[in-house]
Order: C-alpha cells, then sequence, then structure tokens
C-alpha cells in the first residue's frame, strides 16, 4: 500500500503532496485538494473536522472522505485549481499546519499496528482494566489489540473458553477494527472471577488478564456481621470497597544503582468517591512473594525514590493509591531491576571480555591502599519535593581498589552545625534520597566518602534548598465539545491546558444527563486533545469533561459539554457510480446505475439524472430530467433526439441532503439497439456478507435481446487484480436471481459483475459491484432452528443493533413470502421467529431475514429435506421422548460366581423409576437378586448370587421418566454364558485371562499381540510360546514381550509371512494355571493386511508434459502387498501401451500419457489381493476437466471479406490453458487473428476480411492437469462471384 503525506511547504500557502519524489504545485496562488486513498477512518474524521463551513468547492471534498471512512472505497484522484485571496491563503496554511502534525502523528500509529505491511506477532496496546462492580450491574471489558494477520480473539473465565454465542443473555463479544470488547450482563456473585482475553495469528499468541469482583450487599452486610472491624485486615484486605481508586497504571523504575531506584507511575482514570490522597509503594524482591511497604506516608507525586536495596538483587514494585474511603488494589508489577552499579550493567550489557593468556604478574601493592579517600564533586539536588529531597554526586577521582561508600549531611539555613543524616550505614550509591525535612525551611547538603581507612573530607555545599513542591498541578482543559461518530462511539475535542510541565495526558470522562455517574472512557491518559470514546450504549445521552494530568497529580475537570446523543452521525450520501445504458431506441434511452456505497447514515430516499449533449467533442450544459426522486436505480430517458450523443449524471438524496454528482457516464449514442443478446443485468448487491462467503442479487435487463433470458453469469475477482482477474464462479447458467459466492479470503475485497444469457449468447456485463469486503460484521448473528419441548419447529434471528423504525423481512429463496399459512412470524425488541404450521416438502428451500434501517444486518438458513427429516425426529422425540443411555446394558464376572448387570443413563430426572424384568416376568429384591439404582452417577445395577442353566434367557430395564420412556436389554444364550460355577470359582481363586490373546495394528503398521490378566502375583509364571516351543529369555523375540498394568503385549513388528503361527501364552502358579491360544494363520494374515494396506493415502493427481500420473502413498510397503488399477467398467486399462503402473519406494503410481477422452471413468486401486484389500477411488470422469462447454457450431460458412468472430464457452478447475488450433497448427494473436480469454471461461477468436485462404478446420484446445479437449469446427469461405459463374456453367 502506498502511502500518502500532506505536509507545508516553505512558501505561504503552497502543498506538497509527497510520495517519495512526487510532488504537485508549489504556486502560491493555487490551492490542490487531492484525495488521499484508503485512510484510517480516525485520520478522515480529523481531516473532516478541522475543514471549516465556507470551503464548499464542487470537487473532490470531505464529505467524500466521510465515504472512504464507512466503505474504503477506491475513488480517482481529482484535481481542481482555485484562485484564493493571500487572507484566506494564510488562514488555510495554518490549518494544513494542523493537519500534518495530525498525519504524522496517524503515521506512526499506522506503523506501529502494521509495519510496512509486514505480519507480526499480536500486541496489546490497551489492555482490558479490573473492575468493580455490585450485582445486577453490566460490565464491559475492553482491549486493543495490533497484530497482522488480523488476530482471533478469544475470552475466557478462570481458563474456561466463554462461548458468547451460546449464551446471548449472559455474554456479548465484540470485535471492530481492532477493539474487540466482552460485555458481562446482570452480573451475580459468580461472575467474581479472572478473565484473559487470548490473541492468536500465525505470527505468535499474546494474552492479557483482568481481575473482575461483583460485590453482593447482602454478603458485605454478613462479613460485616461475622467479623468486626478490628479483623477486617485480616479477612477483608484483598476484597475492594467501593468508592477507592482504581489502581495506579504503567509503574516503572528508572536510573536504578546499588541501593536506590526511582519509581515512577501514571494516576488512575478513577479516583473512587473522593481525590486522592496519596500512593504507597511495595516491592518484592524476585523469588520470594513477600510484599515490603516502602513508605510510611503517602506520597503525592507521582514518582518516589526507593532506598535501601541490596546490592546485587533483583525487585519488582507495585504502587497502590490512596483517598478517603480506602486503598486501591495494587497496580500491575513493574519490570525487575538489579541494584548494582550503572558501570557493571554497562560491562555485562558490553559482552564477555578477552579471553585468559595463561599468565599472571605479580606487582608491588598499589599506592591507593590505605589511603583515606577524596572528596566527592558535583553534589546537586535533582528532585525537591515537600515529602523528600534527592541529592545525585560524582565519586572522588582518588578512592582506591577497594571503592568507597558515602556519609550525607545536612545544615539548617541559618546555622552552622552540620548533621549526618545516614549515621548508621554509609550508602554505596552516587545517590540519595533524604525524607522528614520541614517543608518551607531550608537546607544545604554535603557529601563524605569513607573506606577502611577513614572518612574523607567534605564536599562542597549544595547551597541553600527550600523544601517544597516544585512541580504545579496542570491547569484544567478548555472546554470539550462532543460530536456524533458512531452507532458506538462519540468523538471529543478540547482546548489543550496552558503553562503545564510534564504532562502525562488527559482523561476523558463521560455522564448520562440527569445523573452524577462519571464514568472514565480511556484507562490510561491520551496526550492529543481529540478522543473517540467507544463501547457506548446507542441511544444513550451523554455529557463529557476532560482532566489533565502530570506527575503533582490531576487537574480541576473542564466544564461539561454540551450533551450529545450517541448514534450515528448523519451526513449527504455518497455519489452513485456505473451510469449505464440498458436499452436504447428511436427516441428514448433507459439508464441504470449503482446506489452509493455510503447512504450517510440514513436509507436513500430518490435520485436525480442529469444529461447533456455531446458534439465532436464539445459538451453542453447539464440540464434536469426528473423534478421528482426516483425510488430506482433505472430510468427511461425520452424525448431525445436520434443519433445524438448524450452523457448523464446521477445525485443520490437522504434527509440530509442531495449528493455530489456521479461521474458522467460515457458519451451514448440515441440509436435503436439491433443486438440479438440481453442487455446487462441491473440492481446488484449483496446479502450476508462473512468471511468466507456473500449472496449477491440481481435484477433481470430491462432489454432481453431477440428471445427471454435463460440463465445468468456470475463473475468475481479481487479488488487489487487487473481486468484480466475475472473468474467465473460457476459453470452453468444459472437461472435464479441470486447465487451464494463460496471460498472467499477473510479481510480481502472482491468486485462482481453478472450476464444475461438467451438462446443467441451471453451478453455484456452488468456495472462492477464493489469493492465488497469479505469479513464478518463484529456481533453478527445467524438464523438457528429451535425445536422446543413440545415439538414445534422455528428459525430465530437476533439483531442487537435494531434503530428506530427498523423491522424483520423473512423471504424465501430471496422472495418475498406470498403464502403465509406455511410460517407463522412473531417479532419482538430484537428478536424474531418463524414458526413452521406444518412442516412439509413444500417448506424445502432457502429462508433470510434482513434487518432494514441497518447496514446490511442478515442471515440465511437452507432447509434442505435431509436437515427437514432430522428436524422431524427431533420433533418427535420432544413429542414422545426417549431416555438416553450412556451405555447399554453389560454384564460382569465378580468373585464367587457373582453376576452383575449394569447400565449408565445419559440423562434423566429424580423421578426416574426402574422395573426389572427377566423373561417377560418382573423379578424383585430377594435372595437371589440385589438391585440399586444410584441418581448420582445413573449407573442402574442388578446383582445375581449365582449363574445357573435356569438363567438362561433376556434381561431387561424398564425405566420411566415423566414421558419419557427406555429400555435396555441383554440376551444369555446358550455358549455365550460361563454355566458352571466351578469356572467362576476357578477363575477367582488363581491367575486367569481377564482378555483372551486377540491381536491389534499399530499407527506404524506394527502387529501388536495382546491380553489382560488378573488375579497375578509375583510368583506366577507367565510363559510365552509359538508353536509350541517356548520364547526363552535369552531369545530375541523375548524383547518385544512388555507388561504393563495388567496387560500382555507381544509386538511383532512389520508382518510376514514367517510370522504365521499359533502363539500360546500360559499362567501358573500354586493357586492354579490358565491358558490363551491365538492362530496367527494364513487367514489371519490377509486380515491383518488390511490395516496395512488402509496405510495407503487417497489417490493424488499431477500432471507432467507428458500427461497425467495418479499415485498414492504407502506407510508400509513389501513383497506380500499387490497393486491392481483398472476401470471402475469391465475394461482393463494396462493394454494400452501409453498407460503403465508401478512402485516407487513408498510411491504407488500409475502414468497415462497422452490422455483422450477414452481415459474418462474412476479409477480404482486395490492394495493386497483385489478382494480384501482396500480401495482407493478417483473420478477422472470429467467433472473438473478443462472442457468446452459451448458456444461453438460444427461448421461456418461466411463470405470472403467479413470478419469472422466466435467465441467459445470453457470450463475446468484449476482454469484451463487455451490455444486455437489451424489445421494442426497452433495460432498466435496477430494483426489477423485476435486470440482472447476474458473471465477465465470466454474463448473468443477474431479474423478480420477473411478470404479462401482462412477455410480450413479450426479447434480450440484446452487443457489442465486433469486432461485435455478440443473443440472442432470447419470455416468454409466463400465468394460470391464464383458462385455465380459456376451457375451460369451449369445453364
Amino acid at each position: 500500500m502506498l502511502f500518502l503525506y500532506l505536509e507545508p511547504s516553505e512558501k505561504g500557502s503552497s502543498v506538497q503532496f509527497l510520495s517519495h519524489t512526487l510532488c504537485f504545485g508549489t504556486c502560491s496562488c493555487c490551492h490542490i485538494l487531492l484525495v488521499l486513498h484508503r485512510f484510517s477512518h480516525e485520520v478522515v474524521r480529523g481531516l473532516m473536522e478541522a475543514r471549516e463551513e465556507d470551503v464548499t468547492e464542487e470537487g473532490i471534498n470531505y464529505v467524500a472522505m466521510r465515504n472512504l471512512f464507512v466503505r474504503e472505497a477506491r475513488e480517482a484522484m481529482d484535481v481542481k485549481v482555485e484562485k484564493k485571496t493571500r487572507t484566506k491563503q494564510v488562514r488555510e496554511s495554518a490549518e494544513r499546519l494542523q493537519l500534518g502534525r495530525t498525519m504524522d502523528e496517524w503515521s506512526e500509529f499506522r506503523k506501529k499496528m502494521n509495519p510496512d505491511s509486514l505480519t507480526h506477532p499480536p500486541e496489546f496496546i490497551v489492555k482490558p482494566r479490573g473492575q468493580t462492580v455490585w450485582e445486577g450491574k453490566t460490565v464491559k471489558l475492553h482491549c486493543t489489540v495490533a497484530g497482522w494477520p488480523k488476530p482471533r480473539m478469544a475470552w475466557y473465565k478462570n481458563n474456561v473458553l466463554i462461548d458468547a454465542k451460546a449464551h446471548p443473555e449472559k455474554y456479548t463479544a465484540e470485535s471492530n477494527y481492532n477493539m474487540h470488547s466482552l460485555e458481562i450482563k446482570n452480573c451475580d456473585f459468580l461472575d467474581t472471577a479472572k478473565y484473559h482475553v487470548s490473541a492468536l495469528n500465525v505470527k505468535g499468541e499474546a494474552s492479557s488478564v483482568a481481575n473482575i469482583v461483583i460485590k453482593s450487599r447482602y454478603l458485605s452486610l454478613f462479613f460485616h456481621i461475622l467479623f468486626p472491624p478490628s479483623l477486617h485486615s485480616l479477612s477483608y484486605a484483598d476484597v475492594e470497597v467501593e468508592g477507592v481508586p482504581v489502581a495506579p497504571l504503567d509503574v516503572r523504575c528508572h536510573d536504578a544503582n546499588k541501593d536506590y531506584v526511582v519509581v515512577t507511575w501514571k494516576q488512575p482514570a478513577v479516583e473512587g468517591s473522593s481525590s486522592i490522597l496519596g500512593y504507597y509503594i511495595d516491592r518484592c524482591e524476585v523469588g520470594t512473594h513477600h510484599w515490603a511497604q516502602c513508605n510510611d506516608t503517602p506520597v503525592k507525586y507521582a514518582r518516589f525514590p526507593v532506598t535501601g536495596l541490596v546490592e546485587g538483587r533483583s525487585y519488582i514494585f507495585r504502587v497502590r493509591a490512596l483517598n478517603k474511603a480506602g486503598v486501591s488494589r495494587p497496580s500491575r508489577v513493574s519490570e525487575a531491576v538489579v541494584a548494582m552499579d550503572p558501570s557493571d550493567r554497562a560491562r555485562l550489557r558490553a559482552g564477555p571480555s578477552a579471553p585468559w593468556t595463561g599468565m599472571i604478574k605479580f606487582t608491588e601493592e598499589d599506592s591507593t591502599v590505605g589511603v583515606v579517600p577524596g572528596e566527592p564533586t558535583d553534589v546537586v539536588v535533582t528532585e525537591a519535593t515537600k515529602s523528600y529531597v534527592v541529592l545525585a554526586w560524582k565519586p572522588p577521582v582518588q578512592r582506591g581498589h577497594e571503592g568507597v561508600m558515602y556519609y550525607i549531611e545536612k545544615c539548617m539555613s541559618g546555622t552552622d552545625t552540620w548533621q549526618r543524616v545516614n549515621t548508621g550505614m554509609p550508602v554505596k550509591s552516587p545517590r540519595f534520597a533524604l525524607f522528614d525535612l520541614a517543608e518551607g525551611k531550608s537546607y544545604s547538603f554535603r557529601v563524605r566518602c569513607c573506606n577502611s581507612a577513614g572518612v574523607g573530607e567534605p564536599s562542597e555545599s549544595t547551597g541553600d534548598i527550600t523544601v517544597g513542591d516544585k512541580l504545579d498541578l496542570p491547569s484544567a482543559p478548555g472546554n470539550p465539545v462532543a460530536t456524533r461518530n458512531t452507532d458506538t462511539s462519540v468523538v471529543v475535542f478540547w482546548a489543550a491546558s496552558k503553562d503545564v510541565k510534564h504532562l502525562a495526558g488527559y482523561y476523558i470522562e463521560c455522564s448520562v444527563v440527569g445523573t452524577d455517574d462519571w464514568v472514565p472512557c480511556n484507562n490510561k491518559p491520551v496526550k492529543q486533545t481529540r478522543f473517540v470514546c467507544h463501547g457506548l450504549t446507542t441511544g444513550a445521552n451523554l455529557v463529557f469533561r476532560v482532566k489533565a494530568v502530570n506527575a503533582a497529580g490531576y487537574s480541576q475537570s473542564s466544564s461539561n459539554s454540551d450533551a450529545v446523543v450517541v448514534q450515528a452521525a448523519i451526513s449527504i450520501p455518497g455519489k452513485p457510480s456505473g451510469v449505464t445504458l440498458l436499452e436504447a431506441v428511436k427516441d428514448y434511452m433507459v439508464l441504470g446505475w449503482t446506489a452509493p456505497a455510503n447512504n450517510g447514515g440514513a436509507d436513500v430516499r430518490g435520485y436525480f439524472v442529469d444529461y447533456r449533449t455531446v458534439k465532436g467533442g464539445v459538451v453542453g450544459k447539464w440540464h434536469e430530467l426528473n423534478h421528482q426522486a426516483l425510488t430506482t436505480t433505472s430510468y427511461k430517458a425520452e424525448n431525445l433526439k436520434e443519433n445524438v450523443f448524450y452523457q448523464f449524471q446521477v445525485r443520490a438524496m437522504n434527509m440530509a441532503g442531495v449528493s455530489k454528482a456521479s461521474l458522467p457516464s460515457a458519451a451514448l449514442e440515441c440509436k435503436e439497439w439491433t443486438i440479438t443478446v440481453p442487455g446487462a443485468p441491473v440492481g446488484l448487491h449483496v446479502l450476508e456478507v462473512r468471511d468466507t462467503s456473500v449472496v449477491v442479487l440481481w435484477e433481470p435487463p430491462v432489454f432481453n435481446g431477440r428471445t427471454p433470458v435463460n440463465g445468468y453469469y456470475l463473475d468475481i475477482k479481487e479488488a487489487s487484480a487487473g481486468s484480466d482477474g475475472w473468474k467465473a464462479v460457476h459453470e452453468k447458467a444459472n437461472k435464479m436471481k441470486y447465487m451464494k459466492v463460496t471460498g472467499l479470503k477473510a479481510g480481502t475485497s472482491y468486485v462482481f459483475h453478472v450476464r444475461a444469457q438467451n438462446l443467441a449468447g451471453v451478453g455484456k456485463p452488468s456495472a462492477a459491484l464493489g469493492p465488497i469486503l469479505a469479513q464478518t460484521r463484529p456481533g453478527t448473528k445467524e438464523i438457528y432452528v429451535d425445536v422446543d419441548d413440545n415439538g414445534v419447529i422455528s428459525m430465530i434471528f437476533e439483531c442487537s443493533e435494531m434503530k428506530e423504525g427498523s423491522e424483520f423481512v423473512w423471504s424465501k429463496n430471496y422472495q418475498a413470502i406470498t403464502d403465509t399459512s406455511r410460517l407463522t412470524i412473531i417479532s419482538e425488541k430484537g428478536k424474531t421467529r418463524a414458526i413452521f404450521n406444518s412442516p412439509s416438502l413444500e417448506d424445502l428451500g432457502t429462508f433470510s431475514c434482513v434487518v432494514t434501517n441497518t447496514d446490511g444486518i442478515s442471515s440465511s438458513y437452507t432447509l434442505t429435506e435431509e436437515g427437514l427429516k432430522r428436524l422431524l425426529d427431533i420433533s418427535h422425540e420432544h413429542k414422545f421422548p426417549v431416555i438416553p443411555f450412556k451405555s447399554q446394558m453389560a454384564m460382569d464376572l465378580l468373585e464367587k460366581g457373582r453376576v452383575r448387570f449394569w447400565t449408565q443413563l445419559e440423562k434423566y430426572t429424580s423421578d426416574c423409576q426402574v422395573e426389572y424384568v427377566f423373561n417377560d416376568v418382573i423379578i424383585t429384591q430377594g435372595k437371589k437378586y440385589t438391585m440399586n439404582f444410584d441418581k448420582s452417577t445413573g449407573i442402574i445395577e442388578m446383582f445375581m448370587d449365582s449363574l445357573e442353566v435356569t438363567d438362561e434367557g433376556t434381561f431387561t430395564f424398564n425405566l420411566v421418566d415423566g414421558k419419557a420412556k427406555g429400555t435396555t436389554s441383554l440376551v444369555l444364550i446358550g455358549d455365550d454364558k460361563c454355566v458352571s460355577e466351578t469356572v467362576f470359582c476357578c477363575l477367582s481363586a488363581g491367575p486367569h485371562f481377564v482378555e483372551y490373546l486377540d491381536f491389534t495394528v499399530t499407527p506404524a503398521c506394527d502387529v501388536l499381540l495382546k491380553c489382560k490378566i488378573g488375579n497375578v502375583k509375583r510368583e506366577t509364571e507367565i510363559i510365552w510360546s509359538k508353536d509350541a516351543i517356548e520364547i526363552a529369555e535369552d531369545d530375541e523375540d523375548s524383547q518385544k514381550i512388555e507388561m504393563k498394568d495388567g496387560e500382555l503385549t507381544f509386538n511383532i513388528g512389520k508382518i510376514s509371512k514367517q510370522d504365521a503361527g499359533v502363539y500360546e501364552v500360559f499362567l501358573r502358579d500354586e493357586r492354579g494355571k490358565d491358558k490363551s491360544t491365538f492362530n496367527l494363520t494364513d487367514a489371519v494374515l490377509v486380515f491383518v493386511h488390511f490395516p496395512l494396506a488402509n496405510s495407503s493415502s487417497e489417490i493424488k493427481v499431477v500432471s507432467t508434459e507428458h500427461g497425467i500420473i495418479l499415485y498414492s502413498m504407502v506407510t508400509y510397503y513389501n513383497e506380500d502387498l499387490r497393486v491392481g488399477c483398472n476401470f471402475i467398467v469391465n475394461t482393463a486399462i494396462l493394454k494400452y501401451k501409453r498407460v503403465k503402473s508401478g512402485v516407487t519406494g513408498e510411491q504407488l503410481w500409475l502414468k497415462i500419457n497422452e490422455p483422450t477422452e477414452k481415459d474418462k471413468g474412476k479409477y480404482t486401486m486395490d492394495v493386497f489381493d483385489g478382494k480384501d484389500g482396500v480401495k482407493r477411488v478417483f473420478d477422472l470422469s470429467g467433472k473438473d476437466r478443462a472442457r468446452v462447454v459451448g458456444g461453438l457450431p460444427d461448421v461456418v460458412a461466411i463470405q470472403e471479406g467479413k470478419s469472422l468472430n466466435l467465441t467459445g464457452n470453457v470450463w475446468g478447475e484449476p482454469q484451463p490453458e487455451v490455444c486455437w488450433m489451424k489445421n494442426d497448427r497452433e495460432l498466435l494473436s496477430d494483426d489477423r487473428y485476435k486470440l482472447k480469454f476474458e473471465a477465465g471461461k470466454f474463448a473468443s477468436i477474431t479474423i478480420a476480411s477473411v478470404t479462401t485462404a482462412d477455410s480450413g478446420k479450426y479447434a480450440l484446445v484446452v487443457k489442465n492437469k486433469y486432461g485435455t479437449e478440443a473443440g472442432e469446427f470447419t470455416v468454409s469461405v466463400y465468394n460470391p462471384d464464383d458462385e455465380d459463374s459456376k451457375e451460369e456453367k451449369k445453364d
């Protein structure tokens, strides 16, 4: 993207338009108005509001810039020259200076948000702020995130993902540009939690946390009853009290030294119920959790020197604000800082020193050892407030190798008595903060150095320093002015505070008219005098005020602004576009145009059309065609003169006024059309704009041609692509007047046009629609289907952006619903419900709902036959509900021969009742049977003391839960049950197999024999054998045997025929024995090979210069696998010499050289033996193959001297390559042959003034990776004179 900047030149009123070395105009009598392409909406609005009302030039103006903000539509540059007076030039020069500063700030912000349009990970520009509110209130968390590509946002509550769409009554998540918010409605005590927001894109992830505390008046009263005030410090320390300030911001550390650091912060946006009295600073050593308060009395300044640090240790700091109501929550902690000498820190940053050379030299002792150090120099007062004074100095030149420490002395003005301040311990840093000085008194200060040899001479005195605040509070800002912006934001301007030092910024607050509850609009102070307050409630009547802040504190609040209602600003609409000719007759023409992209915040009420004549390149004056506004985007201009050229322009009108005129149309001649194809469709517009799809709708052309219109073609291209970027959306003509386009790229702008078709051919394209940005509108909701408890099926759509006069309009297949007997529509507030009266196949189709008087809010739901059947099934289930089972009835064998029948319910109530049945006879609890229904887990159990032959039959649990019913059964028949009690006793007494030996295949295609064993001890022997040969511990196969959690496994690995055989496992000890056998024969190998064969991938296709290759990748392949490829028809394709198959590494392939029509069909690859293996199918039937689908005749007979123009319709995905052949030789586009390929669909050939040499056999050849096809036709050129002479000879 190219960014353009306005910058004032050194000459009076000239304006330089800079883009690298590009410059327009330096004349002092000219003013150049230029349109800046794709500005940020913030800057565009700033440019608009800086413009004075008297600038009413007919050229491009700031209303067009407003249009750019709403739709970001690109408009051509228009330059207009105007002579101005010297006074006006001076005034506009001052305005341009202000605009230049605004654009510089915007440029820096733009670079930070998306530097050089390169991708970068998400970054939180504004983090969400923790809040404390009373229950029943609504909380809204805001944050601003930069990142490219656009990050995807997710909100979490105590690390659990919040699904706002599933709970719209509780949460509303919105994303608007780079600003994101989460609204929590009707808060209760359970909403007290830690909320964090995560931003993720391809470059990385970032997150931020905010704590929300919901206070309950009942819980607060209960707390005060349980705990007396003396215990509040123990139990209520972390609970935020109402009226206290919010936490301070942006805690930073500066000027760190050996035992000293300066901590700064920014004042919070909310002071609470009273002014802030001061701040407490806490410190914590890194690696510990103990926080120590650094100051006993609160400090007023947002800056504090912390002393007493231990050299070499790392610290973090936090700050708390204090007012009359109490102490705020702590701020976020600062970055860790190390207490160390700055020179040591510099050496560490510089990297390692030179390597050791291996040589050590001994020298005499330094003469400075044992010498008292000299005096410090340059002792100055760096900070002086009424709370403390900070001294700084330079170390002495003579200080020895052991280093020096310092004593600080003070002397009150008017005396000669010097008093040592730090008597207990000298300080190591050349910085020191003195506290407990008398405010208003004057002091002198000096410093002495000391080491092991003694204390040195004092430094020179600083002179008298008066203790008191040197930094004044800022003055109140000027009167704020609030103006409308969007439905949820307001722009506030104000005059800067005068004579303020060290300004940190401004805080903006808003209040509902009639109340005194002020709410902050920004979390951090802003330094500009303009701020956009987002997240406001639509329709609220608000006033605003501003206060300045510096290190000394807050200024007085400014006066309140005038009240402003939060709603979108209304302006005149943008200009219509695309004025085109739809039909022409001798004395009238039918015109069409595209509605303006920006309606100015109000519905367009009509249009006005102007015309002028064009003769020999000279244009006449504009005249009005209609005095009453038109309500459609087409008009029949009557009473025109035949064979005269006209130009037309259109203006749009809304309640704010009439727009600027559209760009004039091309010069259009008024003469009757004789073309046979239809005209261009009109009225293109879009609905349901989403990230990856959009619905395009249109109206039929005014001019049908010789025959009625029988279909339409929709074309698409990216807005940034050129005229050759058009692509067809579909292959066959669409008979409907709408189409849903899918597969779009999120964040990309697209342009559409439509062509109409009749029996004569395809007409010209319509006026382009767009650019349309493929982006889901924040807060967009979709139509969803609901089936209530009574089985009633309905479609529901919700909209949270309803305005006055907005309505829900339902349609079927994008046409008004005329049969009201099928649906009952109920709408109230922001919700509408369409109820199916009697659902049937007559209701199949696409149902859409549009919200009027909004920016295109719409959604649709397609009811298919399969979907209707599913909904009818759900409706039946709701009318006649069935109790769902998590698991059906199962049987477990327990110790001593006991049997457990059990099942588990998935959904039930406490009223659920169970009936136990055996062979249609109800059984009750007694000696043999014991029943239990655990309603906490949903498990139903029935225990039987012993299993006998007479227990053969059906066991059933019948359940009743209200009107819901459920049944589950288990049948015991013949050998499937263990009827001998002796078996149970044996299994329970000694080691046994819980699951017998079986096999499975791992994802790596290894064959694994496995079984589960029970009741084993350390002494139990476990013996494996193959074909009656024991696998000893020293055998190689013993390394493949493992036991874990009662499961034995034998990893055979990649199987082959040598692995076939009978595998056995023996268990035995003094209590008993058991055995399990598995026969891995050739028949089993066939079954085992199935998952091995299943490791083959789906068939893929790749094209080569000789043809195409079908291939599949196999994870595991050996000589036992066989591959066969054939047609799905009973014809083997391998009989063709140009078709070959084979194996290369792990790739199974089939090559088809020079594919023809005979190669169409479904290809099947059988892995293994073609019967029990895996089949992979690939359809090469021509669905996506390059084809010539129509438009070309078989024979063309044309008179010599005429021009031949033929167009063929082609299709293929990916887009095919196209070439034209004549007598088997390729034609190239030149002066004689004009070859074109448009929209990826229409290939045309034009031969001007044909001769007999042009006769021959022609072909349109299309090719892509799926195949090649040729549309052949014959051209015969004849000479009428030759034909006449032949007839004469015959006579």
